[in-house]
C-alpha cells in the first residue's frame, strides 16, 4: 500500500477529523427558475461565509464541491471570475464565498460531489470522518451528496441555515428527509459547536 503524501499542496490543513463543504455555491445562478433561489442562497451564503471563518480558525479545511456546468474543460477559477465579473444573478453569492487560497476543490459532473471526483480521495487525505455540507441545492445536489456520504459511513452535518433551494417547502422536506434517513444532523450553524465536533470526530474508530 503506498503511503501517503505527508502534504497535499503544503498550504491547507491536511490533516483533520472535520471538513466543510460548499456545494454549488460558486454559482451564476442563470438557468431557470435561478430567480427564485436567489435570495435564499445570499441569505444561506452569509451564514457559510461565517462558518467558513469560524472552521478556519479551527484548522478545519474548506472544500468547494462545484458543478463543471457540463463543460469537461472548465477551470474553477474561470467558473469564479465568470460569477464575479459578468454581471450574473450569482455574483453575491461569489462575493461573500470567494476562494481563498488555502482551500480546496473538485469538479463535479453530477449531482452529488462524490461521483466521478477526487472527493474521496481528499477525504482519505486529510483524515476527515464528519463531514458539514452546505450550499445548493438543498433538495438536490446536498441530499445526494448527504446520500452518497452516509453510505460511505461519514458523519454528516447539514446546517439548516446553510442551504437553500428552489421552493421553500422543498428545502424543509429535504433536511427532513436527511435527518431522518441519512441521521444527519440539522442544527442550525449559529448553534454549532465545533470543537465539540472535532474533539467527538477526533475519538471516532477510524
Amino acid at each position: 500500500m503506498p503511503q501517503l503524501s505527508e502534504d497535499l499542496h503544503g498550504n491547507a490543513p491536511d490533516q483533520s477529523p472535520v471538513a466543510l463543504l460548499l456545494i454549488d455555491m460558486i454559482n451564476d445562478l442563470e438557468f431557470p427558475g435561478g430567480e427564485n433561489v436567489a435570495g435564499p442562497a445570499t441569505a444561506a451564503a452569509e451564514r457559510i461565509a461565517a462558518l467558513k471563518e469560524q472552521a478556519r480558525a479551527r484548522g478545519i479545511p474548506v472544500i468547494y464541491a462545484n458543478d463543471n456546468f457540463g463543460k469537461w474543460r472548465s477551470d474553477f477559477r474561470e467558473v469564479v471570475k465568470h460569477c464575479l465579473e459578468d454581471g450574473v444573478r450569482g455574483q453575491r453569492l461569489a462575493e461573500l464565498l470567494q476562494p481563498g487560497r488555502d482551500d480546496y476543490f473538485v469538479l463535479k459532473p453530477k449531482h452529488s460531489a462524490f461521483f466521478e471526483t477526487t472527493l474521496a480521495t481528499l477525504l482519505e487525505y486529510l483524515g476527515a470522518r464528519h463531514l458539514i455540507l452546505t450550499g445548493i441545492t438543498a433538495d438536490i445536489c446536498v441530499l445526494f451528496t448527504a446520500s452518497d456520504a452516509y453510505m460511505r459511513e461519514y458523519t454528516v452535518h447539514v446546517p439548516s441555515d446553510c442551504v437553500a433551494g428552489l421552493e421553500e417547502v422543498d428545502t424543509r422536506q429535504a433536511l427532513r428527509y436527511m435527518q431522518r434517513v441519512l441521521h444527519a444532523d440539522t442544527t442550525p450553524s449559529t448553534q454549532l459547536d465545533l470543537d465539540a465536533m472535532i474533539q467527538e470526530a477526533s475519538q471516532a474508530p477510524a
